[in-house]
């Protein structure tokens, strides 16, 4: 029985991955950036194009170059083989069918001087990284009170009791945080409602969420602290709660409920760190 176990756990571990890339680490020439931007599909290079600012403009290549070098990697796909597009509400997946892994999925996130990706071969999978910071002309307080429609009662009280400023601004961030990451995962847009959302916790581990007062069993959330000024979340959940146009992405096979229920229970790891030009190569290969 242990042996059966330790087969299952290995398999639900494949394909799950989780990245990390510091694009303020890269300082590409226009001409070293043009060359890593034509490794991408075309239809791909218009996403990176729309942005002015070269910041926005790294972040967003960095972002494409990461899901392309993680499917090879994890799939053993060539490169030129690797079919991406996204779901109307912009979540990210694979037009390829891998019939080993019927649910297939992965997350992308960005902001601030990092860019990061997290895959999952059966659960569904949503990352978001934050930079704990506010815009100047604001106090903590008035920055936060923009986002009271978007927390609970239990989740504000939390906020503006947890400390200092900074300490409140964190914790606001840590709640954000985590919404986004289960939106991001079920392949929700803009519209979804965040109130509908509440986290608990103790300490920020044992996370758990209520979905309009209903707690959501068949989830599993991760907080991490990237360094100072960033944070990290990571969503696993049950494949049936994805809306209708992520459903439809993924392979007509049936998912065996223990061997889901192993890939949700895997502790999750730090992320692993990459260079851009780590990820030039493998996209090269």
């Amino acid at each position: 029985m242990m042996v059966e176990e330790e087969e299952e756990k290995q398999r639900s571990s494949v394909g799950r991955w989780r990245w990390l890339v510091d694009v303020a680490r890269w300082r590409p020439s226009p001409a070293e950036f043009r060359a890593a931007a034509a490794l991408l599909p075309p239809h791909d290079r218009p996403a990176i194009d729309r942005f002015v600012k070269e910041d926005d403009r790294k972040r967003a290549l960095v972002s494409r170059l990461l899901q392309y070098s993680l499917v090879h990697h994890a799939l053993g796909i060539p490169p030129h083989r690797i079919r991406i597009n996204r779901t109307l509400e912009g979540k990210p997946y694979l037009e390829n069918k891998i019939v080993a892994f019927p649910s297939f999925n992965f997350n992308t996130s960005h902001q601030g001087e990092y860019v990061g990706i997290a895959s999952e071969p059966l659960c569904l999978v949503g990352l978001d990284i934050v930079s704990v910071s506010k815009p100047p002309g604001e106090t903590v307080l008035e920055f936060i009170k923009n986002f009271t429609s978007y927390l609970t009662d239990h989740e504000w009280n939390c906020i503006v009791s947890s400390g200092s400023h900074d300490e409140m601004l964190t914790e606001f961030y840590r709640y954000w945080c985590l919404k986004e990451a289960f939106v991001k995962a079920i392949g929700a847009g803009v519209g979804f409602g965040l109130q509908r959302l509440e986290f608990h916790h103790k300490n920020w581990t044992n996370i758990s969420l209520c979905i309009d007062g209903e707690e959501a069993k068949k989830w599993r959330f991760w907080l991490c602290k990237i360094d100072e000024m960033h944070l990290a979340s990571i969503a696993k959940g049950h494949p049936d709660d994805a809306i209708e146009s992520l459903k439809r992405t993924f392979s007509d096979v049936v998912i065996q409920e223990e061997e889901l229920h192993t890939s949700l229970e895997i502790p999750e790891e730090a992320f692993t760190l990459w260079t851009v030009e780590q990820l030039i190569q493998i996209v090269q290969d």
